[in-house]
């Protein structure tokens, strides 16, 4: 597993329990499917850019945030 894929299951794991989201309710208000955030925090499945976007605009963080590449 890359360090990439790690780093964003830490932090969306971190987010989610921040707001108090289970996944259910995070597929509802991000407009993604639940089984899809299971295979991410799962690692079975990575984010396309298209979700990595709508998880970023929903939290109000970054996408580098979110991949890593910044803790902004």
């Amino acid at each position: 597993m890359r360090a990439v894929d790690v780093l964003f299951k830490e932090r969306l794991r971190e987010l989610m329990k921040e707001n108090a989201l289970n996944q259910v309710k995070l597929a509802q208000n991000a407009g993604l499917k639940q089984n899809t955030i299971s295979a991410w925090l799962a690692g079975k499945k990575e984010p396309s850019l298209t979700s990595l976007w709508r998880v970023a605009d929903y939290f109000d963080v970054s996408i580098d945030y979110l991949v890593g590449r910044s803790d902004d």
